[in-house]
C-alpha cells in the first residue's frame, strides 16, 4: 500500500497571536506599542481584538504582520521560531556595536564581553550564560547583514564548517567571517561580501572564535 505524504502542520490562531506577543516582548513593547510602532492603529494587536463580538477568531491580516516584523527588524523565519511550544524565550544579553567592539578591551581572554560600553538587549535565549549580541554597522557585510542587523554570538556552541563566526586574532582584529575549513595549523574563512577576499589565518594567530546563532534580518 502506497503512503500518502504526511499533511503539512496547519498553524493556529492561538500560535499566531502568541508569536506577535513575543514578538513585542523581545522588542521590549507591549502588543498596542508594537502596533503604534508597526504604523498601525494602537489596538490592532489587543486582545481584544482577537476575537469578534460573536466569538468568531479574527486573524491578524499578512500585512500588519509584515510591517511588525519590519518594525522590529526581524524576519520571517525568526518569527516562525516564535510560534508553538518550542519558541525561544527571551534572554537579556550584553549588547555592543561591532565597531566598538574592535577596539581593546571589549572582551577579555576567553572571548567573553568585557570593559565598558555594553548595554542590554532581550534576544530569543541560547543556553549560554556567555552569550552577547553585537550590532552591525555600515553595508561591509551584505548581504548577508545590513546595517543595523543584530547578530548573537555564543561562544560555548559548537562550531562546525559552513557556520558564521565572531573572530579575534591574537593583533586584536574582530572579524565576522563564515569558516570553511578549520584545521589543527590553519583556519579558512570565507568574507560574507563577495567584494572581499578571504582569509586564511594560522591556528596560532587566533585568540578565539565563537558561533553566530541568531540574527534580526
Amino acid at each position: 500500500m502506497a503512503r500518502h505524504p504526511k499533511s503539512p502542520k496547519i498553524l493556529t490562531h492561538d500560535q499566531i497571536w502568541t508569536a506577535l506577543d513575543r514578538l513585542a516582548d523581545r522588542a521590549g513593547m507591549s502588543a498596542s506599542g508594537l502596533a503604534k510602532k508597526s504604523g498601525l492603529d494602537p489596538t490592532t494587536f489587543n486582545k481584544s481584538k482577537r476575537v469578534t463580538a460573536d466569538g468568531r477568531e479574527r486573524w491578524p491580516s499578512t500585512e500588519s504582520v509584515a510591517k511588525a516584523l519590519a518594525a522590529t527588524n526581524s524576519s520571517i523565519d525568526g518569527f516562525v521560531q516564535l510560534i508553538g511550544d518550542n519558541a525561544r524565550t527571551a534572554q537579556t544579553v550584553p549588547l555592543l556595536g561591532l565597531a566598538q567592539a574592535k577596539a581593546n578591551g571589549a572582551f577579555d581572554d576567553g572571548g567573553f564581553p568585557a570593559g565598558k560600553g555594553w548595554e542590554a538587549m532581550a534576544l530569543p535565549s541560547v543556553d549560554d550564560e556567555h552569550a552577547y549580541a553585537l550590532e552591525i554597522s555600515g553595508d561591509e557585510m551584505r548581504p548577508a547583514y545590513r546595517d543595523g542587523d543584530v547578530i548573537l554570538v555564543s561562544p560555548a556552541t559548537p562550531i562546525r564548517r559552513g557556520d558564521r563566526v565572531v573572530v579575534k586574532t591574537r593583533d586584536g582584529e574582530v572579524m565576522v567571517r563564515e569558516l570553511k575549513r578549520r584545521t589543527a595549523k590553519a583556519l579558512e574563512l570565507q568574507s560574507l561580501n563577495p567584494a572581499e577576499a578571504d582569509r586564511t589565518l594560522a591556528a596560532a594567530d587566533v585568540e578565539w572564535i565563537a558561533r553566530i546563532v541568531w540574527a534580526t534580518q
